[in-house]
This record gives C-alpha cells, structure tokens and sequence, in this order.
C-alpha cells in the first residue's frame, strides 16, 4: 500500500463506488445479509477501505438490528461511521474484539510485505467466529488478498463457508477473483467494484500532491487506469518523468537509441533506485499490453504525453497482434525471471528494450 494513502482501517471515505455500497446497505435492511461478500476489483481502488466501512457499519449497528422496546430501527441510508465513534476509534487501533484481520504479514528482512497469507493466519478463523460476540453483535472477518491464500489455506476458508455461524460475516477481499477456488466463488455474494473515473483519481491525487499541475495530474490519472493507488505510487516514484523518458526512447524505434537505452540501465541499476526500476518494468510492461489492445481493438487509446498515438501507429504499421502479444509475454517473463534470479538490472533493462526493437525493425 502506498504509505501516502490513509489505511483502509483509518479511512472514513469512500468515493465513487456508491453501487456497491447500496448493494451492501439493501442486503442489510431487507435482515437477510449473506454472510459471506467476495469483493473483487483491480489494485488500489478501495475494495479493502469498501471492506473495513462495511465491517464498521456492521458492528456499530448489529445490537440494534434486532429492534427492541420501540421496534425495529428505520432503514439505513448509509454505511458511513464518523471517526469519532467508538467502532472507528477501535477498529482503527486493532482494538476491537469482533473484528478478525487477515491479511499478509510484513517481512522484517525484506522491508515489504510476505508474498502469501500463511494458512496459520486462516485457521485462527473458525474458533474466532464461534465465540460469542464480545458486544452482544455480530462478528466480522476481513480476509484481505485472499488471491494469496495457497491451498490449503483456500481449503480453510471453504470449511468455514459450509457451515457459517449465526450473525457472523466473511469478507473476502481480491482483486484476482479467478485465483479463487470456485467453490469459495459460488458460496459467496459477488461484489465487483470498477476501476475509479479518471477524473476522481485525478482529484485525489490534488488532496496528497497540491503542487502537481492539472496537465500532470491528468496524465497520471490516465496511467493509473482507475487505481489511486497506482497513481500515486507512480506520482511518489516520480512516474510521470519516467514514462516521458520511456517513451522518447521508444520513438527512436525502429532503430534503438543505445546511448540512451545505456544511460537509461545505468540510472535504474545504481544503489537505491529500486523504486525507478519498478516503475520502469511496471510502465514497460502496461504500455506493451495497451498497446496490443489498441492493435485489437483497431482504434488508438487516448494520448498520456504527446506523440504517444504517432509512435503507436508508426510501430503497428503491418506487424500483426500475435507479434505484440508475444513482445509483451517474453518482457513480462523477463521481468519476472529478473525478479527470482536477481539478474543484473541494467541488462534486464537493455535485453527488454531490445526485445521491442527486434519486433519494430522485423
């Protein structure tokens, strides 16, 4: 997560997904509420904050679901909870005795977070939601990247699927629904949150970079496809810059610039660039894929720096998408190959650029 972004435990926010929200709240007021939620979508546009401010609605109004002395309460029009209640305060500091968080731990050696949810973390589950309610509620469990849950750990989600305690809710937070065993799927309700609108990430990324221009802003609400989280992750590694420079290499295609391919690996190989690297491979490897589905689609994509749609016409001209395609896997096996092998990176960077130019000049 990009530490500029408030933790989805701390967020009270929630834009432009105002569907899913109405999904959630209809299925609580009608006092039938599945007790299992897959919500799915790509990185970075708020399935885990959708996540946490439903489980805050859930506990902060479970007591008083059942009605009491003056009847059942009117119907909620919102999940909202204001930080200053109790639930938030709680929640947010991990305090609160109703809520089980699974998710990826944080790897001390690495500096980032464990590639997968260990399946210990999945088997404190089911002993957690047979208690009985500390608050006399509802229980709730967020399992956050359920996507890197292997096996068996997908197995232990499943057990608890079959047979659900009463006033208990699963929320199953992905943005890989496919990884998913398809029994997990059909036992859940299935919420899909859409990429963001362009112009709320760009209004977004105004709130943490008030110094961007609006032309910058612009541009990196369109390389994010949707995802503040990407876009300020791109924002913070300086990715705007990056992809200009990226892009001026491509256009000398057909015949590669070598002097700047060098220049380039030699930036992105020194001691504590790792942040530009990532951005790099990262920004190679979309414009790649934009770029086929552009060849697919027989119509160019809007324009993220000027010249972008020449360059993409120049490059098309009669190679067909089977060759883009292929470009695209072998640089994304690449990448990856670079990535367990610990390759020397300017040569990744170079081999990469090459790649691309064997398939303009062919």
């Amino acid at each position: 997560m990009n530490a500029e972004f408030p933790d989805p435990r701390h967020n009270p926010d929630l834009l432009a997904h105002h569907a899913a929200e109405q999904v959630l709240l209809d299925a609580w007021n009608s006092g039938r509420l599945p007790h299992a939620w897959l919500i799915g979508g790509i990185p970075g546009i708020g399935k885990a904050t959708l996540a946490f401010r439903f489980a805050r609605f859930v506990l902060a109004n479970g007591i008083e679901q059942t009605g009491g002395l003056f009847g059942d309460p009117p119907p909620a029009e919102s999940l909202y909870v204001a930080p200053t209640h109790p639930v938030f305060t709680r929640i947010a500091s991990n305090g609160h005795a109703d809520l089980l968080t699974i998710e990826r731990p944080f790897d001390d050696k690495k500096g980032r977070l464990k590639t997968d949810i260990p399946v210990d973390q999945v088997r404190r589950i089911a002993p957690f939601l047979h208690l009985t309610a500390a608050e006399g509620g509802w229980r709730v469990v967020i399992v956050d990247g359920a996507d890197r849950l292997n096996t068996s750990g997908q197995n232990a989600i499943l057990k608890i699927l079959e047979e659900p305690p009463a006033r208990t809710v699963l929320l199953v937070v992905t943005e890989n629904p496919g990884g998913l065993l398809p029994t997990i799927r059909s036992r859940c309700r299935k919420l899909l949150l859409p990429p963001l609108p362009e112009d709320v990430v760009s209004d977004l990324l105004g709130r943490h970079h008030p110094d961007l221009p609006d032309a910058d802003r612009a541009a990196l609400a369109r390389l994010a496809e949707g995802s503040i989280g990407r876009a300020l992750d791109l924002a913070s590694a300086g990715g705007l810059t990056l992809y200009r420079d990226l892009m001026g290499l491509l256009g000398t295609l057909p015949k590669l610039d070598l002097v700047a391919a060098h220049g380039l690996g030699d930036k992105l190989a020194r001691k504590g660039s790792d942040t530009a690297y990532y951005a790099v491979t990262d920004l190679l490897v979309w414009w790649l894929a934009r770029f086929a589905r552009s060849l697919a689609r027989e119509a160019l994509p809007p324009e993220v720096v000027p010249g972008e749609a020449a360059l993409m016409s120049r490059l098309a001209g009669d190679r067909g998408l089977d060759r883009w395609v292929e470009v695209w896997e072998k640089v994304n096996r690449l990448f990856a190959r670079a990535e367990s092998a610990n390759l020397d990176r300017k040569q990744v960077i170079l081999n990469a650029l090459q790649t691309v130019e064997a398939a303009a000049s062919a």
